[in-house]
């Protein structure tokens, strides 16, 4: 005979689904954890990036013992390294430009007021046959005839040259310009037992004699000139009479416009 279980009298019965209970907080914790982790998953982009870019900022701005470096990488900031010497130069450029056009602007006034000196001083004393002046694409170009300067043959220069080139030395220390002397003859053979062989040594001599009065009487500086002799290679007008040979005997003085 099967004995009843009595339960003691106010004692509560007994409850066999209280496991329920605890599943039910171990799922719930579960989810929890599942969804914190969804959630740390997910990476906003927008603040990512601020976040790097602080993150680099403060790694920059620590000391380093690098030369030139920055930060705690030591890496080399570009803005720091020193800028190439073409980029000051680029920023001067315009500066020199102007400054260089000024330069030349104020020398071609130099000469246009040489070529009003000398004509005036041609007309004055009257030497419109023995010296000519003209503006030429080199410069300022001063012939002077032979007929006052030297003797038929000979490279010495005469008393009477010495007026006109005094006149040019006054003007000519005053400038900056290089000033080329060139010595030219007509396209008769020089006589046997002279001072020079032939015409090339004569035009070179009388170029060489108006040089040496300009840098030994008149004291310019030597590096202001330049000389040459082209004998009869570079005539005026034709060598078919006197008067045509006359005029290619010469020796001209160009002040050159020293373009660059």
């Amino acid at each position: 005979m099967r004995r009843r279980s009595r339960r003691k009298k106010g004692e509560a019965p007994e409850n066999h689904e209280r496991w329920l209970i605890t599943y039910a907080d171990l799922i719930t914790l579960l989810m929890i954890f599942f969804v914190i982790l969804y959630s740390m998953s997910r990476i906003d982009i927008a603040k990512y990036e601020v976040l790097s870019q602080s993150l680099q900022l403060e790694f920059l701005k620590s000391d380093t013992i690098l030369e030139m470096g920055s930060g705690i990488t030591g890496g080399l900031q570009t803005a720091q390294q020193p800028k190439p010497a073409e980029t000051s130069e680029k920023v001067d450029t315009p500066d020199k430009e102007t400054l260089k056009e000024q330069q030349k602007k104020l020398m071609e006034q130099e000469l246009q007021e040489l070529l009003k000196i000398v004509q005036s001083y041609i007309k004055q004393n009257h030497l419109e046959t023995k010296v000519f002046v003209a503006d030429t694409p080199e410069g300022i170009n001063i012939r002077l005839s032979d007929q006052f300067l030297f003797d038929l043959g000979k490279a010495d220069l005469k008393t009477s040259a010495n007026p006109v080139l005094g006149k040019l030395a006054s003007l000519f220390e005053k400038l900056d310009n290089i000033i080329s002397i060139e010595g030219h003859t007509d396209d008769l053979p020089i006589q046997s037992g002279g001072t020079f062989q032939d015409n090339w040594g004569l035009s070179a001599g009388r170029s060489l004699s108006v040089l040496r009065y300009f840098v030994d009487t008149a004291k310019i500086d030597p590096k202001k000139f330049k000389i040459a002799g082209y004998a009869d290679t570079r005539p005026i007008v034709p060598n078919n009479s006197n008067a045509n040979r006359q005029k290619n005997r010469r020796v001209e003085i160009t002040v050159l416009r020293n373009l660059g």
